[in-house]
C-alpha cells in the first residue's frame, strides 16, 4: 500500500541518520518498539523531553520510560542490583521495564522522570530503534506515541493519524511483533510489578523464585499507573457474551456469535495474539463510530493480565 503520508520515513541507514540530527537538534522523533510506537526524545535535553508532554498533553506526574542501548549506558544513570542483572541478562534486550534508583550524577532531565530518586529504564529489541540508540550519544525518552489516555499505536500510519503533521518523522518498523506496552517492575524494593505488559509477570516470578507482588503504593513511578488510559473513546463492559444496541463483541477463541459486529482477538484462544491484535482492534472499532464495546472474558493469565488490566483503565461508563 502506497505511503499517503508524507512524515513516514522508511528505516534506512539514510533516514535513521536524519532522525539522529533531529533528536540531536531537540526535536521529537516517532520510532518503532516491539512493543508500540514511541515518541523519541533526547533524554538529557529537558527542553526536547517537555515537547514529547506538551504533544501528548500528558500530565506533568506521569513519568517516562527511557530507552537505553545497552546495560553499560544504563549503569551511568542508574544504580543497578543483583535482581536487575539477572532480569536484564535474561529478558533484556526486550518488553521488560525496570525502575531503579537514580543516580544522583545522572543527566536525564528531571522532567522526564518528574523529579523522582527513580527512574524507569529498558532496553528495547526493535532492530531499527536499537540501530537509531548505537548512533545517538543519549538514551531516549519515549512514551507510547498517543494523546495521552487515548490508544496506543502499533503502526506508523496509527501515529500519522493521530498527530498528523505535528511530528516531522515517523520511522516505518511496520507492525509491532508485540503490540502492548512494556511490562513494568519496580527493582528498587522487594520487586514488584507496576504494569503488566509484554512479558508475563508469571514468567518472571517464576524465573526469580519468588512470589511479585503487586503495586499498593500511589506513588506514580512509572507510566500506566493512571485511572483511565487506553481509552477509544466509548464505555467497555468486560466479561460479555453479547453486544449492547449499536455496539459491537470482541471475542476470544473458536466462538461464532453470528453477528457482523463482532472482532475476534485471537480465534486460537492465543493470548500472544491476542496481545498483538487488541490496539489495533479497538482502534478500527473506534473509527466505525460505534457506540460501545463489550469484550468476552480474558483469562487472566500471562498476556491476558495485560490486556485486562488495559481493559479495566480503558473502561468508563456515561
Amino acid at each position: 500500500m502506497k505511503n499517503i503520508y508524507s512524515n513516514i520515513y522508511k528505516p534506512t541507514n539514510n533516514n535513521l541518520s536524519k532522525a539522529k540530527v533531529a533528536i540531536e537538534k531537540g526535536d521529537v522523533v516517532a520510532i518503532p518498539t516491539e512493543t508500540v510506537y514511541g515518541l523519541a526524545a533526547n533524554a538529557y535535553n529537558a527542553k526536547a523531553v517537555k515537547k514529547i508532554f506538551s504533544l501528548k498533553k500528558r500530565p506533568s506526574n506521569n513519568p517516562l520510560i527511557i530507552h537505553f542501548k545497552n546495560v553499560e549506558q544504563i549503569k551511568k544513570e542508574a544504580v543497578i542490583n543483583k535482581n536487575f542483572l539477572k532480569l536484564v541478562k535474561k529478558f533484556s534486550p526486550g518488553p521488560l521495564t525496570y525502575v531503579l534508583k537514580k543516580r544522583s550524577s545522572s543527566k536525564i532531565s528531571k522532567l522526564a522522570n518528574k523529579g523522582l530518586a527513580t527512574i524507569a529504564v529498558r532496553i528495547p529489541s526493535e532492530k531499527n530503534t536499537i540501530k537509531l540508540l548505537n548512533i545517538l550519544n543519549c538514551p531516549l525518552a519515549a512514551p507510547s506515541a498517543n494523546r495521552s489516555k487515548s490508544l496506543s499505536p502499533t503502526t506508523a500510519k496509527h501515529v500519522a493519524e493521530e498527530f498528523s503533521n505535528s511530528i516531522r518523522m515517523i520511522i516505518d518498523g511496520g507492525t509491532c511483533k508485540i503490540g502492548i506496552e512494556s511490562t513494568v517492575i519496580d527493582l528498587t524494593t522487594k520487586p514488584k510489578i507496576l504494569r503488566e505488559g509484554g512479558l508475563s509477570s508469571e514468567i518472571i516470578g517464576k524465573f526469580l523464585k519468588i512470589k511479585l507482588s503487586e503495586n499498593q503504593n500511589k506513588i506514580i513511578k512509572s507510566p500506566g499507573q493512571i485511572g483511565l488510559h487506553y481509552s477509544p473513546g466509548m464505555p467497555i463492559y468486560m466479561n460479555r457474551e453479547r453486544a449492547t444496541k449499536d455496539g459491537v463483541l470482541i471475542t476470544f477463541g473458536n466462538k461464532n456469535y453470528g453477528n457482523r459486529n463482532t472482532f475476534n482477538l485471537s480465534t486460537g484462544g492465543n493470548l500472544k495474539e491476542a496481545a498483538k491484535n487488541f490496539f489495533n482492534t479497538l482502534r478500527i472499532i473506534k473509527n466505525k463510530k460505534f457506540k460501545s464495546i463489550s469484550v468476552n472474558k480474558i483469562p487472566n493469565k500471562d498476556l491476558g493480565k495485560a490486556i485486562n488490566e488495559r481493559l479495566r483503565r480503558a473502561a468508563y461508563y456515561e
